[in-house]
């Protein structure tokens, strides 16, 4: 335990990690801030706190680390840190935000379409990722941040793919690819589908049914959700608004998270895994921290069912904190990528395009069909 805590105490306790913190800090800060208004709200804080360390991470090198190989590699390892470790712990208090009670009832239709979706897009993009050439890390983070929910998709089904200590800085660019892509797809597809969807003749549930289902990020579905409610409109045909119909479908697909990170875990270790230098035994990356998303997405709705007046708590855990932490990992996986490495994101951009427009036709078949007009 000594040796655990000298060890750790010379990683965290350094100049490094000092200005680290302060700048994915303040990066959240203004993602956040940023985020509450119309031409940010779509990007949402978590790819707005990503770009500012894309960007801070030129006045670092040229200002602190210049030709310091030991400054270059504290921020290096403290980016890094900061990037892994408050991802884990913004994902597992992310579950707050999901009310079980309400996707087992009012979205009991939804989850296992949710479930389908999530199954068919993530399939379908990586065939077309592998068809097009793309490596198997790249395809199956694009994939996921695809299928599933965008950035916080890619983050956490990384977390669960293990990798050498020579392909770590390839993962971390990879990552920030995947993010990019989706980030930039979700926000082309939430303007279009606000602008096309009315003109389709589709209720407010049917609507609601395609943004939650089809869009990336939850930033792209609440936003796409509101622009497309007519509260109005709703009670007339007797279903719910967009915006609701949205929410439940996109935190529908973001449960599946769980499983598909732990899918992913055991076929990565059996087709990519990689045997260790020493010849030992390879050890499945099990993302453990799935399972604490579970827990408090199920403490959460327990606390919000016996103590209604803990509604602002779960919130403040569920959105302003994870948000934080989420933020400032994304602002350190800025700080570290590579730009050069995002060139391998042209083919997985257009994989996930034809994937985005075959996922929207999927969710306004599957909209008429399980969501019909009354």
């Amino acid at each position: 335990m000594k040796e655990f805590c000298i060890k750790w105490g010379k990683r965290i306790a350094t100049k490094q990690m000092l200005l680290i913190v302060i700048v994915t800090l303040a990066a959240t800060g203004i993602g956040m801030w940023l985020a509450q208004f119309n031409g940010f709200k779509i990007l949402g804080a978590l790819i707005i706190a990503l770009l500012i360390g894309m960007i801070v991470q030129f006045p670092i090198r040229a200002w602190y680390t210049k030709d310091n190989a030991e400054r270059k590699a504290g921020v290096k390892d403290a980016a890094g840190l900061i990037a892994n470790k408050f991802l884990r712990l913004g994902i597992i208090l992310l579950g707050f935000k999901l009310n079980l009670q309400l996707l087992f009832t009012t979205g009991a239709k939804c989850l296992p379409l949710a479930a389908g979706v999530v199954l068919v897009t993530v399939l379908i993009t990586y065939g077309i990722c592998r068809l097009m050439k793309v490596d198997p890390l790249m395809a199956i983070l694009v994939a996921c941040g695809t299928g599933i929910c965008g950035a916080a998709a890619v983050m956490g089904v990384s977390g669960s793919i293990k990798v050498s200590p020579t392909r770590e800085e390839e993962k971390e660019n990879d990552e920030v690819t995947a993010i990019a892509i989706v980030a930039i797809m979700g926000t082309i597809f939430a303007l279009l589908e606000i602008a096309v969807l009315p003109l389709f003749g589709l209720t407010q549930a049917q609507e609601g049914f395609v943004a939650g289902g089809s869009l990336h990020e939850i930033a792209h579905a609440v936003a796409a959700g509101e622009g497309l409610t007519n509260e109005r409109l709703a009670a007339q045909q007797g279903v719910v608004d967009a915006a609701t119909m949205a929410n439940i479908m996109k935190l529908s697909r973001v449960l599946m998270l769980v499983f598909v990170a732990i899918i992913v875990a055991i076929w990565w270790d059996k087709k990519h895994g990689e045997v260790p230098a020493d010849g030992g035994k390879r050890k499945i990356a099990f993302p453990w921290f799935m399972l604490g998303f579970i827990a408090t997405a199920a403490i959460g709705t327990l606390m919000l069912k016996a103590w209604p007046s803990t509604a602002e708590l779960v919130n403040v855990l569920g959105n302003d904190v994870a948000k934080v932490l989420l933020g400032m990992a994304m602002a350190a996986l800025g700080i570290n990528v590579n730009f050069k490495a995002l060139k391998k994101g042209v083919k997985p951009f257009g994989a996930s395009l034809i994937a985005s427009v075959i996922l929207v036709a999927l969710c306004i078949g599957l909209a008429l069909v399980f969501f019909p007009a009354k």
